[in-house]
């Protein structure tokens, strides 16, 4: 069953997938249905997910399922990923690219590679304010009151 997303608990539970680069007005377009008909048909062990999903800054492909209705299974998340393989062939985008770290800069979401982090940090370009895309938040809420939240205050908080 879909589930608009802003209307979702806050408990509900998310997958984040970073795109390697930003969709087009015209990508965005084509791809919102078919989430929402992903979201709709999405079940586990045969009863429909209370799910929903959406397109975040036009890089963050988000998934999410109220687990107090009905917990995604192992086979429920393995049809996540398998629709998430669809879009990236479909679309020619990677979502499972873990070495780009996705930040805000000037109201655009600007992408480092893991590699260039520690230059970046010493170079004063991304400090422990800089607004970072933590893609393993994995509730609603969350979501809603820390994304994008200070670098400092997620994982990368080592490299200050």
């Amino acid at each position: 069953m879909y589930i608009p997303f802003d209307e979702l608990p806050p408990h509900a539970r998310l997958w984040i997938y970073q795109a390697n680069r930003p969709f087009t007005e015209a990508e965005q377009t084509e791809i919102k249905p078919l989430l929402q008909r992903f979201a709709t048909e999405w079940s586990s062990h045969g009863k429909g997910l209370q799910a929903s999903a959406n397109l975040l800054n036009g890089r963050f492909l988000v998934l999410a399922n109220n687990e107090t209705a009905t917990a995604a299974s192992g086979c429920s998340i393995d049809a996540s990923t398998r629709f998430v393989r669809e879009l990236e062939e479909r679309f020619g985008v990677s979502f499972f690219d873990r070495s780009q770290l996705a930040f805000l800069n000037n109201g655009e979401v600007e992408t480092i590679a893991m590699s260039d982090l520690k230059s970046r940090v010493a170079a004063g370009d991304v400090n422990k304010d800089t607004l970072y895309f933590d893609t393993l938040v994995n509730n609603y809420g969350d979501l809603q009151q820390a994304w994008p939240k200070p670098a400092g205050s997620s994982w990368l908080s080592r490299y200050f």
